[in-house]
């Protein structure tokens, strides 16, 4: 079966991880703060807070802007589970709105729509690496008081208007999950430019401490802390830092193989009637993923993929109609009508030009 996506890692990967466990300090240390050095440098950022999972650095950073019960979040309903369940974790209320029918990234005259007093946060999906228009979303956020919180699990090296993602706005969250652009096995990123707010997640990552692990065991009083407000369990380890630090040497090759298989993929579909290919400029992006809208009969589709050795996806359901978010629910129609599309064909750096192959001919044989 070839899959969908799968992670791209080796021998080098191992031998950094097993380089921690030879040092015994596999909790958060000297890797965590050179991988938080090495993400500064690649992004062109000045914050950088690494922590265990891509979830944990939406719900922190949305937690360390203070939420509460009256405030609301603008956000995609499609998008995966997690950007939901951080706005909720927050006590605060989702505020669904529409995507784009060519890019799938969020509407911005829904945005318009929806925003109001209560509005403290918007969320913007960069949805398969292809960015938001950021520039339209920050003026609006900003003329109403809110703040731009990035959701760019998709989208680590990606680039808007000659900006790497997570250089400029507010603030922005990476994943770093096994099949994401670069993986640290789990992990994720909370970037931004608030020194301030920087050291509120800071402490936050771990428990509420004013001092990380590392460092108060180089200090006198190595036996003392001080816990100064509430927080998490949500610091990145040393085993997972030192596999981000392999991989994000290895994110040139990654996005070149990445967009050379869209690019394939994009020469052979293009023509083929009863499918629309999304609007990616590949130029600028590092694609997450290779979607198409298939306009009737996409689950036929993919069982005859399946029943020829291909696995597909479909990313996401959206999240609206999902039981546990039933009484956020809105009308959504465009949403609704793209849900019933797409298709998640294979992309990740290891694929082999046999297997490109493979999947051109079975997914063109199929029409």
């Amino acid at each position: 079966m070839i899959p969908v996506s799968r992670p791209s890692i080796g021998t080098e990967e191992l031998d950094a991880v097993k380089k921690v466990f030879e040092s015994g300090w596999l909790g958060m240390g000297v890797q965590v703060f050179e991988f938080e050095n090495a993400l500064k440098a690649f992004l062109g950022a000045e914050k950088v807070i690494a922590v265990n999972t891509g979830t944990s650095a939406l719900h922190i950073a949305l937690d360390a802007l203070k939420l509460g019960s009256t405030d609301e979040v603008i956000v995609p309903s499609f998008t995966f589970a997690a950007t939901i369940q951080a706005i909720i974790a927050c006590g605060a209320k989702p505020v669904f709105c529409e995507i784009d029918n060519k890019t799938l990234n969020i509407d911005i005259k829904d945005i318009q729509n929806k925003i109001n007093k209560k509005t403290k946060v918007i969320i913007p999906v960069h949805y398969g690496g292809q960015p938001c228009d950021m520039d339209e979303i920050l003026e609006i956020a900003h003329s109403c008081g809110a703040v731009v919180v990035e959701d760019a699990a998709h989208a680590f090296g990606s680039t808007y208007k000659g900006k790497k993602i997570g250089s400029f706005g507010d603030i922005t969250c990476f994943s770093f999950d096994p099949i994401k652009n670069i993986t640290c096995g789990e992990g994720g990123a909370v970037v931004l430019k608030n020194a301030d707010l920087a050291a509120e997640i800071i402490k936050k990552r771990i428990l509420g401490i004013d001092k990380d692990t590392w460092h108060r065991y180089k200090n006198e009083r190595s036996w003392f802390y001080e816990v100064t407000g509430n927080g998490f369990r949500y610091h990145m380890s040393n085993i997972n830092a030192a596999i981000g630090l392999v991989q994000i040497k290895k994110i040139d090759t990654f996005t070149q193989k990445r967009r050379y298989v869209c690019s394939k993929y994009d020469s052979a579909f293009k023509d083929i009637k009863g499918i629309e290919l999304l609007k990616r400029d590949y130029n600028n992006i590092v694609p997450f993923n290779y979607v198409v809208k298939v306009n009737n009969g996409r689950d036929k589709l993919m069982d005859y993929l399946k029943k020829n050795g291909i696995d597909s996806g479909i990313h996401y359901i959206p999240n609206h109609i999902q039981p546990a978010f039933k009484k956020f629910s809105v009308d959504l129609p465009v949403t609704d009508d793209i849900f019933k599309k797409i298709l998640s064909l294979p992309l990740y750096p290891d694929i082999t030009d046999d297997d490109i192959a493979i999947v051109i001919k079975t997914f063109k044989g199929y029409f």
